[in-house]
């Protein structure tokens, strides 16, 4: 079947082996709190800040050791480069990195995190501050609070995490992505919508104002419609992190979920190359709203990927996942988004992007819609399969999940 298919795909011009090999390089950024509903290991205990996780399916981890346990096993079926994504709630407190509160982590109470991605060969671990389930998350507002001693606790966590990240990018030798994200908004129509964003752009100003190697952390601010009791106002708009990412010199982050419904994140990652020499993704998949539902290989997941691929910006867009689903197998919905981004980046490596191009520039929109639409029919599945293959992983991970859940998972009440 492979050979049928690097047959077909050579009569466009494309090289499959180049494909495949292309596909092998990309670092793909997975989130570790799939694996426990987003609770965290510093002692949140429920989440809160315009987050919800629904469901309540067998086997949740509890602690680092059932969670780097399920990490373990859901990244042994899945392909391709990994690097591991960390919120800063997931410390390992206790013992001697001691207790201390978010704004004073430290490298040390993400040290066995770092052993950990080590052992299992990981390319680096990317990093969040966690601006949300902590009583210092007064009325809905972190960064931008007028309460001063609220503001100041996360600019100091924030750059805390800056820290933190250096040490990440120190130890595996490759650049850190640490993404700000915050829950502040009003749940009814505002007085003042200018004040909290000056706030804001304030609280940013003092977290860079730390120091740091820009060699190793990459700094992103993630903007965001709304969430859930945040519905009329946020002040972390998209407008407000872009212009402030390009004034300070860091990364816009684009959240496909984090959007009105039509406005789609595959147009906004051209749009971002033409400024930025950096742009990260955090991939989802929203229904109706930002619902991080498990990603799957969908029509905009495609149109991502080729964004990525036709600009040859695969070293320039970092992408990382972010979705959460308690109502089924935590490690399922871990290997199904991951093999998605994967089969997503995939298809597009196999589309020869330079003949589509001179279509579009010589007016053939004729054959341009031609071409498109026979790439769908070609045999993208045996391509798939023969990357599994050498990358020694079955097409069936079900079977695999099913008997983990059976003998591990079922065991946690």
């Amino acid at each position: 079947m492979y050979e049928h298919a690097k047959k077909a795909y050579a009569a466009y011009g494309v090289d499959t082996e180049k494909a495949i090999a292309a596909l092998g390089a990309i670092p793909i950024s997975v989130h570790c709190w799939q694996g426990d509903d987003v609770i965290g290991l510093d002692g949140g205990g429920s989440l809160s800040g315009g987050i919800q996780t629904t469901g309540n399916y067998v086997g949740r981890a509890r602690d680092f050791d059932e969670l780097t346990a399920d990490i373990e096993k859901a990244f042994s079926l899945m392909p391709g480069k990994k690097r591991l994504n960390l919120h800063a709630s997931y410390a390992v407190l206790g013992g001697d990195a001691g207790k201390v509160d978010r704004d004073g982590y430290k490298p040390e109470h993400f040290a066995k995190w770092a052993a950990f991605a080590k052992n299992l060969g990981f390319d680096g671990i990317d990093f969040n501050p966690t601006m949300f389930s902590h009583a210092m998350v007064k009325d809905g507002l972190t960064l931008s609070s007028p309460d001063e001693s609220v503001r100041k606790f996360w600019v100091a966590h924030c750059r805390a995490c800056i820290k933190i990240s250096e040490y990440f990018a120190s130890e595996f030798g490759t650049p850190a992505l640490m993404n700000i994200w915050i829950p502040d908004g009003f749940k009814d129509v505002p007085a003042d919508r200018l004040t909290p964003r000056l706030r804001l752009k304030k609280s940013l100003d003092e977290i860079l104002s730390v120091g740091y190697d820009r060699s190793k952390v990459t700094v992103a601010v993630e903007s965001k419609v709304f969430g859930i009791g945040v519905e009329s106002y946020t002040v972390g708009s998209n407008e407000f992190y872009q212009n402030y990412a390009a004034k300070n010199g860091i990364c816009c982050l684009l959240d496909n979920g984090h959007y009105h419904p039509l406005e789609y994140v595959s147009d906004k990652i051209p749009a971002l190359l033409t400024f930025y020499d950096t742009v990260a993704l955090h991939v989802t998949r929203g229904v109706r709203w930002d619902s991080d539902h498990v990603v799957l290989l969908e029509d905009e997941l495609k149109e991502i990927a080729k964004e990525i691929v036709r600009n040859g910006a695969t070293e320039k867009v970092k992408i990382g996942l972010d979705y959460f689903d308690a109502s089924i197998n935590r490690l399922s919905a871990w290997v199904t988004g991951q093999r998605s981004m994967q089969k997503a980046l995939l298809y597009a490596l196999l589309i020869n992007h330079d003949e589509l191009k001179k279509l579009q520039d010589a007016s053939d929109f004729t054959a341009l819609m031609v071409r498109q639409e026979e790439y769908k029919t070609l045999p993208f599945g045996a391509v798939w399969d023969e990357y599994l293959r050498r990358e020694k992983i079955s097409a069936d991970y079900l079977s695999e999940i099913r008997k983990y859940e059976s003998d591990v998972l079922s065991a946690r009440k």
